[in-house]
């Protein structure tokens, strides 16, 4: 195999591999919020000591990044989208987890449009990161940062569950291959 067909088949597998790890993403939110509607109300707004105040300051936190990375994808600077994208924080964290729940899937299908407009998940753009400064990254490599930030405050989530006697659930990649 040349170079230039293994590129072509990396591409593939990596557009291939980020759209199914955001899949993944929005099956592990979705399996959360749904172990959140289990649990009593006040024990998810309940004032703790840990990554967040508390759990139902969380969730709305990974619905907000997505919402920055998702205005990133699309053309706006991370300052500007980041800003627009805490605005909405205070509304956000509002919402009943049912209403969370469909501002996620909401979300998923922004994110879905983007994938079929997005010929080449390994294309670069500049991202102009205000804290760290400038970066060539891949819209790729953008939306395996979206399922890794998930990933970790899903775990906190479950860390706080833990800490006042409740148990979490599952919400790891290879559970999510048996879903399907």
């Amino acid at each position: 195999m040349d170079v230039g067909n293994h590129n072509i088949e990396e591409r593939v597998t990596m557009t291939h591999h980020a759209i199914e790890m955001f899949e993944f993403h929005v099956w592990a939110n979705r399996t959360m919020i749904q172990r959140l509607k289990e649990i009593p109300h006040d024990v998810y707004t309940k004032e703790v000591q840990s990554s967040f105040s508390s759990i139902s300051k969380a969730m709305p936190h990974i619905y907000i990044v997505d919402t920055n990375w998702l205005g990133i994808v699309n053309g706006k600077n991370m300052r500007d989208s980041g800003h627009e994208a805490r605005a909405l924080t205070e509304q956000v964290e509002a919402k009943s987890l049912d209403e969370l729940e469909a501002a996620f899937e909401a979300l998923a299908e922004g994110y879905r449009a983007f994938f079929k407009t997005c010929e080449d998940l390994n294309q670069t753009f500049v991202l102009d990161n205000p804290y760290t400064g400038v970066k060539d990254v891949s819209y790729g490599e953008v939306i395996l940062q979206v399922v890794n930030h998930g990933t970790y405050h899903r775990g906190n989530i479950s860390t706080m569950l833990r800490d006042q006697r409740l148990p979490s659930v599952m919400t790891e990649y290879a559970l999510y291959w048996y879903s399907k």
